[in-house]
């Protein structure tokens, strides 16, 4: 990455400081779990501004869950986040996918090589964000798309991951699409609760570079390794064959306990 000739010098020690400040996006890890320590501004800003959404509001069916004194979620009937599964998926499997260093990786500073740049606003300022795929990931979402019923399902605000969405998935693999508000903020994590989308449990897996994401689900997480700009990484196709694999089982946690035993 190059640095910008528009910020200074200043303004660039102002936003490390302030990103220093900051939790990147899912970044409570697992013990053991060692994580690059680059941080995106995207995510550093975003995460800094998420003290605006994390309270529950009463009119707002998609807000994250309230939580009780010690930690647990609240006893609250919600209505599924998907809708009832439509014909052409019936049967499959339910693979849910994460968005930011597991298929892409978005920054503020420019990139030579972007794949994407998004304008995203923030707060009246438009922001540019320079988007770089995973390798493979037009492959693996083509194939992916074939075999289950995917859905997107990422922390980062959907005024961002939208747009950066129509760009990446060109074969229309997901059927559906999940952003932060359908997240439940548990002990300052958002967390992906998979008992909330309207499917079997033994008929998910989910996707993620966060142990965090999926800290309720973790026998139906496939991690995968954070990705920021290594072009040589294959992750994504090697999967390939374990899912095609998996597509064809009727319940998914025999396949999941071999894989992590294998890894």
């Amino acid at each position: 990455m190059e640095p910008t000739s528009i910020i200074t010098q200043a303004k660039r020690d102002e936003e490390e400081a302030a990103a220093a400040t900051c939790v990147q996006e899912g970044s409570s890890e697992a013990p053991g779990l060692k994580k690059p320590r680059r941080r995106g501004l995207l995510h550093s800003l975003f995460r800094c501004l998420c003290h605006e959404e994390t309270e529950p509001h009463s009119d707002n069916n998609n807000a994250p869950l309230p939580l009780e004194e010690n930690g647990a979620l609240s006893k609250i009937h919600t209505e599924p986040l998907l809708p009832q599964l439509p014909s052409n998926a019936s049967g499959k499997i339910c693979v849910v996918i994460d968005l930011d260093e597991t298929l892409v990786h978005s920054s503020f500073k420019p990139v030579n090589n972007a794949d994407f740049i998004i304008p995203v606003e923030i707060d009246g300022t438009v922001h540019q964000v320079y988007v770089l795929k995973r390798p493979h990931v037009d492959e693996f979402l083509k194939r992916m798309g074939e075999m289950f019923e995917c859905v997107l399902f990422t922390a980062s605000l959907s005024k961002y991951a939208d747009p950066v969405s129509d760009l990446l998935d060109k074969y229309g693999a997901f059927q559906s699409r999940l952003f932060r508000e359908s997240c439940v903020f548990h002990r300052g994590n958002y967390v992906k609760d998979l008992s909330r989308l309207g499917r079997e449990l033994n008929r998910v897996v989910i996707i993620d570079n966060s142990p965090a994401s999926y800290v309720f689900h973790p026998d139906n997480a496939v991690p995968v390794a954070s990705w920021f700009d290594d072009m040589a990484d294959t992750e994504l196709l090697d999967l390939i064959p374990f899912f095609e694999r998996l597509s064809r089982v009727d319940d998914v946690y025999e396949q999941l306990s071999q894989q992590r035993t294998s890894s």
